[in-house]
């Protein structure tokens, strides 16, 4: 899937764009430098081609001491990592040193980039964003992303760069892995178990895998391919911007896989880091598996593994469904039972149920436990049907899908479980709305 990066001096509108552009308010917008602090990136699916925004405002220094050294920076990663740039600049504050700066780096990348002056909002600041010709654009996009004005014209232009259908389709008949987690964690030394051989280079200092490595392989006549992702950079380690933007690699690897093996260090225990990079697998409807790598270097009682295993699940209380196996990708230790458990997890991935079987299903659910009442009335269910595989995605007609509360759509959920397993996998079970007949 390709990417889209908005990057430019903080206070430009960066984050006002990102919600436009996604069609909802994901981003906290705030009228002073720096108010993005979490993670923006989202899927824009709402137009004829699919693709990965982000908002590089999470990437501004905190402090304006060294704020232009810590823009190009930011500046260049968004440049490095995705395939299209929108650069904004503010029409109001005009044409800065600090614009002129990232236009000069960004001439030396053979890359797309759309010049955007933002705050355009009449007549007279349209004639006035002229001067930001002295950057060389060849074209100028004057929008204002508060108010819509020019923003589905600079869509337009996105559009039209990017590829039609799927960067990397791949074939039906394959499974693919990809193998996440923070720099250090051991992926590169799990890849070369899983392999057999040394594909990737392994080594002891964070960071050294750059970009992802695919590399197909057969397990039980079954083609897989794997696919290697950088790591994402630890706090304290390198900037706040940089272990952010890391991220990416992660996401690029994700795009592409049904399996993904989030990996984490059992000696350091689990971070925060661990759980974003592992909803970000959740969100995108991935199959996972987590693995506990360096199990070896762990001392040990009886009750250690147990001990492990509670305080995984209580932390990654969104992945219940997932297995987990502890490995030492070092000595090689359990490792062949990755594979046995991406086996099951991506037959449950492709799984498909029958509907007269999923209608069953429902009508004992709600015997055992009648759907909630809304506005007055009881809830009626109509009938449940699956509609996809990858994840596994069901719909169920009811009469008012708004009023199934999420404590019922959860225990729906937790049903289809019980009866079908689907381990490993997330399920997405879609409510509409179904007038009653006569």
């Amino acid at each position: 899937m390709s990417v889209v990066a908005i990057v430019g001096r903080p206070n430009v509108g960066k984050s006002t764009l990102f919600n436009r552009i996604l069609g909802q308010r994901k981003a906290i917008v705030d009228d002073f430098p720096g108010v993005t602090r979490d993670r923006h990136y989202a899927e824009v699916t709402r137009f004829d081609k699919t693709f990965t925004l982000i908002d590089t405002g999470g990437f501004e220094p905190v402090s304006e001491e060294r704020l232009l050294i810590q823009m190009r920076e930011q500046s260049q990663l968004a440049v490095e990592e995705a395939d299209i740039i929108l650069f904004v600049m503010d029409a109001r504050q005009g044409l800065t040193p600090s614009d002129i700066e990232v236009a000069a780096m960004l001439r030396h990348f053979p890359k797309p980039v759309l010049y955007v002056v933002n705050k355009v909002d009449g007549d007279n600041l349209e004639g006035a964003a002229g001067e930001f010709y002295a950057l060389g654009a060849d074209e100028l996009h004057t929008i204002s992303a508060e108010h819509g004005r020019g923003v589905p014209d600079l869509i337009d232009a996105v559009l039209a760069l990017l590829p039609d259908g799927p960067a990397n389709p791949g074939s039906q008949d394959e499974v693919r892995l990809a193998v996440i987690g923070r720099p250090n964690v051991g992926k590169s030394s799990l890849v070369n178990r899983l392999l057999g051989y040394e594909r990737v280079v392994a080594n002891p200092l964070a960071g050294t895998t750059r970009d992802s490595v695919d590399t197909p392989f057969i397990y039980n006549h079954k083609r897989y391919v794997l696919i290697d992702t950088a790591g994402i950079r630890r706090k304290g380690k390198v900037s706040q911007k940089l272990e952010k933007f890391s991220v990416i690699q992660a996401l690029k690897g994700m795009d592409r896989a049904h399996v993904v093996l989030v990996v984490i260090d059992a000696e350091e225990g689990i971070t925060d880091q661990d759980l974003t990079v592992a909803g970000y697998a959740f969100e995108k409807g991935r199959a996972v598996i987590l693995v506990v790598n360096k199990w070896d270097t762990v001392e040990k009682d009886n009750s250690t593994m147990n001990k492990y295993l509670e305080n995984l699940k209580i932390s990654f209380k969104f992945l219940s469904f997932a297995p987990v196996v502890f490995v030492s990708a070092l000595t090689g230790q359990r490792v062949a039972k990755i594979m046995s458990e991406v086996e099951k997890v991506a037959a449950e991935f492709d799984k498909r149920i029958p509907t007269p079987t999923l209608n069953k299903i429902l009508g004992e659910a709600e015997k055992s436990h009648q759907p909630p009442v809304y506005q007055g009335k009881r809830l009626k269910f109509f009938y449940m049907t699956q509609v996809s595989t990858r994840p596994p995605t069901f719909v169920v007609f009811v009469n008012k899908a708004e009023g199934v509360h999420f404590s019922y759509q959860r225990y729906l959920s937790n049903k289809l479980r019980e009866a079908f397993g689907f381990e490993g996998v997330p399920l997405r079970v879609i409510y509409k709305d179904r007038e009653r007949e006569g």
